[in-house]
Formats: structure tokens, C-alpha cells, sequence
């Protein structure tokens, strides 16, 4: 059995499930890049961990398992389901969802991460995490929770926020051929009850566990409830799919004193493994559309599709193809370095009206604040005071509202 934690958190989310999951298999957990001390390898996508895990999985000689993942590693766990099914016996996800909130937003908050550091994730993540009467009753495992985050790797932090943005398999559900756990905390504010009747309506053999008491962490809140679900749903798999995982009797009395489970300190890159080559998009526009909406957001691109007419449509097909599908497509500059281009492109050019939506970009991009204030003071030098105090009077309302935490 192998188990994936959260985002933020560590493979000790699942510390109270082991002594009993480990009497009737064999347990492996891992730490995503950059959590609970791993080496910071970011990855910046769900197939990239997942392809990280497998790799991993490989060296160990494990070839079939069933797999429990949380939150993000719900989404590996459903991500290798989807490529790699005949690797995987059975699924639980717990806390998970096909598609992770916004593309926004997870962008967002890697701005925030970016320019402030982890302390606002670490600071709301108690509320995110817990029923409000366990954080009141529990105040120790809430310290812990925010020193998880607390320590966590920024960089391999809005990796995975990365990863979470671009996350969505809504329409791949129904290819997900294994026996499926669905379990969610009912008062989960984060991936709730909604979230998890879609997985379960989408994906042909799945069940759905509702555990009252507990918010995102129900592994956490819920130890012995989820635990037993966890026991009875990859008992029962099992048993229907005799290709599937040889399961060990169950050890009477109490476990051993011997370690019970095996541990992986992280999912590492495999050494060597070509990177496999996505199909040659023939339609540009398509192309251009998905870096749009990655570069400028999705709240910006559905608000100039929803204005545009017969008039403008022409227009905004063609910046679409060429502008995004063809130029800010090219490998010859990376999108840090375009939004650079961009800004001074705007200064010296005039064209303040697109400023703010180029900042924010430029802010997901990757650019810290302190250097977009580097790039609009050398647009001053070379394009004039007064057209850069007009930008840094534009940039600055924009940087205060997308990197203040929020409240």
C-alpha cells in the first residue's frame, strides 16, 4: 500500500492509520519535494510527481499497490490510475478532487508564497485543515500542522501549487478502471462533500465515505474512522480483483516490535528517464489559448471572450494565434524573461492600459515585486520618468492586491 500526503504537509499526517494498516500490508509513505525534509526537487506537475513515484516504486520492486493519496496526492493517485492502471490494484482518495478550485487561484497564492514567504499559508492553515472545535480542543496538533508548513520548501511549495492549477481530469473520470474509495470530511471546506460526489459520479466503481466530524485533514481529526474504511475498502478490492496485491493474512494480538512499514524520504527524479514528448499541436489557436490563460489568468481571458462580438472576435483570435500561440510559445526565452520584454514594451510604448494585466502576470510568472521595480526603473532610464511614474503608479496597486495575504 503506498499513501500520499497533502500539500504542506508530511507523511506523519498519516502516523495514527500505520500500526494497522501495516498488520495486513506492506506500507510505503513518501514526502513530496521539499516537505518533512526531503530534498528540494521541485516538480511542477501531478504527472511529474507521479512519473517521480513510480520511478521510485520501480527501484523498490514494487510492480502492484494499492495507493491512498490526500489532496494533491489524491490527484497522483487518480494521475496513475489513469496512465499506469495496470499498476495499481485499488484507490482511495481521500480529501481529492478532479479539478482543484481555480487555475487562479492556486496561481495566486503562489504570488503570495512568493513575496511573503509561507507564514500567511501557515497561518490559515488551521482553519483550511481542521473543524473549529477540534483546532479549540487539539491546540498541539495544531501547532504542529502550521510548523509543518511552517518548514515546508517555498519553491517546491508553489511547484505544487503549479502543479494544482494546472490539475483537471473531469473529463478523463470515467477511464479510471479500479475499485475507488471517495472519502471526504463532511464539514471539508477545501475539497468537500461536492467535490467528492463528482469523483464518485464520474468514476464507474467508486463509493463514497462521508466522515462526520472532520474537515480536510480527516486522516488526522479521524484516525480510527478512516482507518476502518481504509481496512474494509482495500479488504474488500482485494478480494474481488485476484490480480490485484497478494494480501498477508492479518497478524493477531499486537504488531511487532520490528519497524512495520517502509518509509521513502522522498519521490526523486529518476535519474536518466527521458522526458516523454507531447503530441505536436497542430492548432496554434488551441496552444495560444492555454498560455493565455496560464500567463494572464483565467478571470482576464473569459472577461475579453465575454466582451468580444462579431466585430472584435477576428481580433482576438488572431492575438490569441499569434501573440500566445505563437510567440510567447517559442522555447527561446522563458516567460520570466517575456514579462520583462513585456513591461518595458508597455512603458516605452504608451500602452499603460495593459499594465496592470501584464504585471500580474508578470507577478505569476515568477517575477518578485523587488524586480518588477528593477524592470520599471531601467524602462525610466531608456523610455522617460514620466511614462515609468504612470507605470510604477499602476504596478503598485496591483502588486498590493494580489500579494496581500488574505485577512
Amino acid at each position: 500500500m503506498v499513501i500520499g500526503p497533502s500539500l504542506g504537509t508530511t507523511w506523519h499526517m498519516w502516523d495514527r492509520q500505520i500500526p494497522e494498516l501495516s498488520q495486513h500490508w506492506r506500507v510505503f509513505r513518501y514526502d513530496l519535494p521539499g516537505h518533512g525534509g526531503a530534498p528540494a526537487h521541485a516538480a511542477h506537475s501531478v504527472v511529474e510527481l507521479a512519473d517521480r513515484l513510480l520511478a521510485t516504486l520501480d527501484g523498490l520492486g514494487v510492480q502492484r499497490f494499492g495507493y491512498v493519496g490526500c489532496s494533491i496526492g489524491g490527484a497522483v493517485g487518480a494521475d496513475l490510475a489513469l496512465r499506469h492502471p495496470h499498476r495499481v490494484a485499488s484507490l482511495a482518495l481521500v480529501a481529492s478532487s478532479p479539478r482543484f478550485g481555480t487555475a487562479d487561484e492556486f496561481r495566486q497564492r503562489g504570488v503570495i508564497v512568493r513575496t511573503n514567504g509561507l507564514e500567511p499559508m501557515a497561518r490559515t492553515a488551521p482553519e483550511r485543515w481542521f473543524t473549529p472545535g477540534f483546532a479549540a480542543a487539539q491546540p498541539a496538533i495544531v501547532e504542529w500542522a502550521v510548523q509543518m508548513v511552517r518548514t515546508t520548501d517555498p519553491g517546491c511549495y508553489i511547484a505544487a501549487c503549479e502543479a494544482l492549477a494546472a490539475f483537471d481530469i473531469r473529463d478523463h473520470l470515467g477511464r479510471i478502471g479500479v475499485p475507488t474509495l471517495v472519502l471526504v470530511g463532511a464539514e471539508d471546506q477545501v475539497t468537500g462533500p461536492a467535490e467528492a460526489r463528482t469523483l464518485v459520479a464520474g468514476i464507474p466503481d467508486a463509493r463514497l465515505a462521508l466522515v462526520p466530524g472532520a474537515s480536510h485533514l480527516a486522516p488526522v481529526e479521524q484516525p480510527a474512522a478512516v482507518c476502518d474504511l481504509l481496512l474494509t475498502h482495500f479488504s474488500a478490492a482485494w478480494q474481488d480483483a485476484p490480480t490485484a496485491l497478494t494480501v498477508a493474512p492479518p497478524v493477531p494480538g499486537p504488531a511487532t516490535p520490528a519497524t512495520p512499514f517502509a518509509p521513502v524520504a522522498e519521490i526523486a527524479p529518476a535519474p536518466g528517464a527521458p522526458e516523454a514528448a507531447g503530441p505536436e499541436r497542430a492548432d496554434r489557436y488551441e496552444r495560444g489559448t492555454k498560455v493565455r490563460r496560464e500567463v494572464l489568468g483565467d478571470a482576464h481571458v473569459d472577461a475579453v471572450n465575454a466582451s468580444a462580438d462579431a466585430f472584435t472576435e477576428d481580433f482576438q483570435e488572431l492575438v490569441t494565434r499569434y501573440a500566445w500561440g505563437e510567440v510567447w510559445s517559442r522555447d527561446g526565452l522563458d516567460r520570466r524573461t517575456r514579462s520583462c520584454v513585456t513591461l518595458t514594451a508597455l512603458v516605452a510604448s504608451g500602452h499603460l492600459e495593459g499594465l496592470a494585466a501584464h504585471t500580474r502576470a508578470a507577478l505569476r510568472n515568477g517575477l518578485t515585486p523587488a524586480e518588477i521595480k528593477e524592470v520599471l526603473l531601467q524602462s525610466a532610464v531608456y523610455c522617460g520618468i514620466p511614462a515609468a511614474g504612470a507605470a510604477f503608479t499602476i504596478a503598485q496597486s496591483v502588486i498590493q492586491e494580489e500579494t496581500t495575504p488574505p485577512a
